[in-house]
């Protein structure tokens, strides 16, 4: 097994692990046991497969964006996750759980969302399945994703505020939590990221490394060969990044660039760069990097993109960056509202300000006219447009 892989009891290195509740023990184990069979059996296969074509539109298209590629003289290709059905790639993840759920026997759905992406997403895939869902949300992220939470509610969703803390990414993942462990034998929580207990940031990766195996089939067919020589991604949890990254894992000629939420400056206190500031720690259910006091106490994150703005990385992350198998880069706010609109003046695509972070660290990377880099556009910016207009300037 390589060394990059999760080992049987679920650490990536010295990150990771199962640290829950005692009431939420069986759960999690039940859901040990069971995943892996479940989620490589022919049926569940069969049927994942059928609706990511049918139902979500994949493959995502491979995209040259020739105009780009003049700006920073290397050939760009642009994963165009932003084309999937509810507008980014968190569905992946959620059909395959809520398959995953349906086989456990499980008759009510939770989950957590930041941006409003990973909500949307489970909310359709339960109305798709005739299943209740509740989504917490923090009440900051309510606010500044209006229009996500309207397409909740309108998919048949409850959508729930949290109000403790930053009101954020963090607190609506404590508040699912807490109703899990209230609602320990009937209901699922869909986590939206390669985080919390194990298995979890395996089986998000599971679901999302269909990302790039297409990848591959892509490259080969466009270049005639399948490994680029940059693949860059956005990182809040991680799970865009650790699907573009997961079938490249071995392939150490292939480098891996992990860009973070710098906020307003990685040492001004307002930011979500784990790498940078974070050390060892125990965050919603899993060991990693966080951003904590000496104290244990979590720092609050800052960024102007909803869904970057969690204060811990997935522990997959937290290896690849400690093993030096993943390089990673912070953006800053502005940097990042820049490259959304240089993305969308030079090709006509207005991105999500988390998959801008990740076009703004082509300024960063030492590319030459030979380099093939593959970006993935996580999601597509229309959630962001109000977030746009209010800082202007554009």
């Amino acid at each position: 097994m390589s060394k990059y892989n999760i080992t049987e009891d679920g650490y990536y290195g010295r990150y990771g692990g199962a640290y829950v509740p005692e009431m939420l023990y069986p759960n999690v184990e039940e859901l040990r046991q069971q995943y892996v069979s479940i989620i490589e059996s022919p049926s569940f296969r069969a049927e994942f497969e059928k609706l990511l074509t049918d139902y979500v539109g994949r493959p995502t298209p491979l995209y040259l964006a020739s105009r780009l590629s003049e700006k920073y003289n290397a050939t760009i290709y642009l994963k165009r996750e932003d084309l999937n059905h509810t507008g980014a790639h968190k569905v992946n993840n959620t059909l395959g759980q809520i398959l995953l759920a349906k086989r456990l026997g499980k008759t009510r759905i939770i989950a957590e969302t930041g941006a409003g992406q990973h909500g949307v997403a489970t909310a359709t895939m339960c109305a798709l399945m005739n299943l209740p869902c509740v989504v917490y949300m923090g009440e900051t992220d309510i606010a500044r994703q209006r229009p996500n939470v309207e397409r909740m509610k309108l998919l048949g969703a409850e959508v729930r505020p949290a109000l403790s803390g930053s009101r954020t990414l963090k607190d609506a993942t404590n508040e699912a939590i807490r109703d899990w462990i209230n609602h320990p034998s009937d209901t699922y929580y869909i986590i939206g990221s390669v985080v919390g207990p194990h298995p979890y940031p395996d089986m998000v990766a599971r679901f999302q490394s269909v990302i790039s195996r297409e990848i591959r089939q892509q490259l080969l067919k466009e270049t005639g060969h399948e490994n680029p020589d940059y693949l860059v991604a956005c990182v809040g949890g991680g799970s865009n990044a650790a699907g573009t990254f997961y079938h490249y894992l071995q392939e150490e000629q292939v480098k891996l660039v992990a860009v973070e939420a710098g906020g307003l400056g990685v040492h001004t206190g307002k930011t979500a760069a784990t790498t940078t500031v974070g050390t060892p720690g125990i965050i919603h259910g899993s060991k990693t990097l966080l951003m904590q006091t000496r104290d244990g106490q979590i720092i609050e994150p800052h960024s102007i993109s909803a869904g970057l703005d969690y204060p811990g990385i997935g522990p997959l992350h937290a290896w690849l960056f400690e093993s030096g198998r993943g390089k990673f880069y912070s953006a800053t706010d502005e940097e990042a509202y820049q490259a959304g609109i240089q993305l969308s003046r030079l090709e006509g695509i207005i991105p999500a300000l988390e998959s801008a972070h990740a076009l703004a660290a082509l300024a960063f990377l030492p590319l030459i006219p030979s380099d093939t880099v593959v970006v993935t556009l996580s999601g597509r910016g229309d959630k962001d447009l109000q977030t746009y207009i209010d800082r202007g300037g554009y």
